[in-house]
């Protein structure tokens, strides 16, 4: 028999390093700071209303768009946030976690030899989804060690062909977060362009050293061409429920949902219904930034003394470390050698790279019970 040949739209795509990482966590039974998923229980009250709507049968097929419980109870939290009216049937769709959303928005509006500019280190989805498109990707290096955007370098960067522009604020995995100027200055250089603005919003709610969420919703002539993205699994704790949403004008709205029909169609129904009635509670989501904040200063307090240098996080529950004064090994090779050797699993900060480059930093993920965090901590203080 013939063998097949196949011709990969993604050539040079490896195995994602959070699967590489979590894989060595498992088999050397080390702790696992690497992939961010907390290691505590999802609220007992939304676990039970999802079980409510199992019950009472909201168990098939929910609307395209998402339930409409679900829209209105986004919206009114939108108002509360960003004082922003947001139609709930034409500016709001639910979907299969922020990942599928990015993907979605990126296949509906990017067409082959479209540009994309993007900023470094950068989310590990956003590469591969452009380029399965056709598109091209324009790659920014933040300036450190506070992970800054040069505007002045991204003006430069516009060309006739970029199509689009995405921006990761709180950023995974820097931990930086854009300011008001950031969003004005972003708004003037697209100004009178085609350039349509995908904004990664999904740890808007952990934010820390009161910092304030500055989303694209909030900026009216730069919400109209701009795709804004969430996750309830960041928010609620509850990753593997792989369910968020994206606010978007309506003529942005009408686009994607062409795509996201035929790509998800339709998201889990009962949890949808549940998320709905939890969000009438804004408790729920407003003392996440305290929490989280607590857990970053418990593990940087426990690292103390540490040969480990902090890079400042002020959003997402990550924290870069930088060891070099421990080692001169490329960041994979060390990240692999500690959770070999030290029984700690981290992820190396190239990995966010296009082109990998080592600067000796690794993220570690601290939404994690102080137990944990505190073993971890005594690891990295015995390098």
């Amino acid at each position: 028999m013939k063998k097949m040949k196949i011709k990969s739209k993604l050539p040079q795509t490896e195995t994602s390093i959070f699967a590489v990482m979590s894989g060595l966590a498992n088999e050397y039974n080390a702790i696992n700071l690497s992939q961010g998923f907390p290691d505590f229980p999802v609220s007992r009250e939304l676990i039970s209303l999802v079980n409510k709507y199992m019950l009472e049968e909201k168990n098939q097929y929910a609307p395209m768009p998402g339930v409409p419980e679900l829209r209105q109870s986004l919206s009114s939290k939108i108002k509360l946030l960003y004082n922003k009216e947001i139609n709930p049937n034409k500016e709001i769709t639910v979907t299969a976690g922020a990942t599928q959303a990015l993907f979605t928005a990126i296949t509906a509006f990017v067409n082959k030899g479209d540009e994309v500019i993007l900023f470094e280190p950068a989310y590990d989805s956003y590469v591969p989804s452009i380029k399965i498109n056709g598109g091209v990707p324009v790659f920014i290096e933040l300036t450190k060690p506070a992970f800054e955007i040069d505007w002045n370098l991204v003006r430069q960067k516009i060309t006739s062909k970029t199509k689009m522009i995405i921006i990761n604020s709180p950023n995974n995995p820097g931990g930086y977060v854009l300011s008001e100027s950031d969003m004005k200055t972003l708004n003037e250089l697209i100004r009178n362009t085609e350039i349509i603005v995908l904004s990664d919003e999904v740890y808007e709610h952990i934010i820390f050293d009161g910092l304030q969420h500055q989303s694209v919703i909030k900026f009216d002539e730069l919400y109209q061409r701009s795709i804004a993205v969430y996750s309830f699994g960041k928010t609620f704790h509850a990753t593997g429920w792989k369910t968020g949403y994206v606010v978007a004008p309506p003529l942005l709205t009408e686009e994607f949902r062409k795509v996201h029909q035929f790509n998800v169609f339709s998201v889990n129904t009962p949890i949808q219904y549940a998320l709905a009635e939890y969000l009438q509670n804004p408790d729920n989501y407003l003392n996440l930034p305290e929490f989280y904040q607590q857990k970053r200063d418990f593990f940087l307090q426990a690292i103390e003394g540490s040969k480990f240098k902090v890079i400042p996080s002020h959003g997402t529950y990550f924290q870069v470390l930088d060891y070099s004064e421990i080692s001169d090994l490329p960041e994979f090779e060390f990240a692999v050698w500690m959770t070999k050797e030290k029984g700690l699993a981290s992820i190396p900060l190239s990995s966010f790279y296009h082109n990998k480059r080592n600067q000796q930093l690794l993220r570690f993920a601290f939404p994690k019970q102080e137990e944990t965090l505190l073993k971890a901590a005594e690891i990295l203080k015995t390098i």
